[in-house]
């Protein structure tokens, strides 16, 4: 039998089902394609967004840093923020993200006027549920769905051995109003105020005590207490009771001092 003997009916079904065939075909690449590969590109996504911002609240440092510490008056920088958003929270209005007050062992003098409460820059993803918050001159990160934090980028503080010196940079963010960004923002930031500055020496330093509160539920204070104790040699005394004795030598001569610098978020 030769086409010209197949019937014109049976020709249109081999048609069909040759096209149903090729078309569900097409429709399970689709299916695998979005089942797997969709939320991989989705966690890739999500992995990029939060790599993006650890740089920017890096590079957001650095101007804290340069206004702070080399006098500029005003700085601004532009940046992404993408896979959730950028708020800023004032200590003076707010819940602060802790407090940190510095005494001696008796806890009657306190070498800052009062205690000190930190302001933050938050960047809060909701969809990698992490926070990467830039307090008290440090970057540090928090996972949401577990205890925990990572400081990704230190302050400024040092001990100095040869000289018995201990050196406390702290640094407030401010704002006159509550602020928070998503997409392209503009971060605008200025010193504002006088710095406060305690400059204390010592014959034979008395133990000094730093006591670190955690105020809110944004718990950054494992962060802290790494480096604390690993970076700067403090020893915290209970373990786990937030006090922390400073590594300054009690048999000779030492300093301690004490800075404090606000800094005004004007625009994001």
């Amino acid at each position: 039998m030769n086409n010209h003997d197949i019937p014109s009916n049976e020709q249109g079904v081999s048609e069909s089902i040759g096209f149903m065939l090729i078309f569900s075909i097409v429709i399970a690449g689709i299916a695998i394609v979005t089942l797997y590969g969709y939320p991989l590109l989705l966690q890739q996504q999500v992995g990029a967004d939060e790599k993006i911002m650890e740089k920017n609240m890096i590079v957001l440092q650095n101007d804290i840093k340069s206004l702070a510490y080399k006098t500029v008056p005003f700085k601004e920088t532009s940046l992404k923020i993408g896979g959730g958003s950028l708020t800023v929270y004032n200590s003076s209005y707010s819940p602060s993200t802790f407090s940190i007050d510095i005494t001696d062992l008796a806890g009657t003098t306190h070498y800052l006027s009062t205690p000190f409460q930190s302001g933050e820059l938050r960047y809060e993803s909701i969809s990698a549920q992490t926070e990467i918050s830039l307090q008290n001159g440090a970057v540090v990160l928090r996972p949401r769905i577990q205890p925990g934090s990572v400081m990704l980028a230190e302050p400024r503080w040092f001990y100095d051995g040869p000289t018995n010196t201990m050196v406390i940079n702290l640094i407030n963010i401010t704002s006159t109003d509550l602020m928070a960004k998503e997409g392209i923002g503009t971060v605008q930031m200025a010193l504002v105020g006088e710095p406060y500055y305690n400059e204390i020496y010592f014959t034979l330093p008395p133990p000094i005590y730093l006591r670190y509160t955690t105020v809110s539920a944004q718990n950054f204070s494992v962060a802290w207490d790494n480096y604390f104790t690993e970076k700067l040699d403090m020893i915290e005394t209970p373990p786990g009771s937030g006090i922390y004795t400073l590594p300054i030598d009690q048999t000779r001569a030492g300093r301690l001092v004490i800075k404090r610098f606000d800094v005004e978020i004007q625009n994001i």
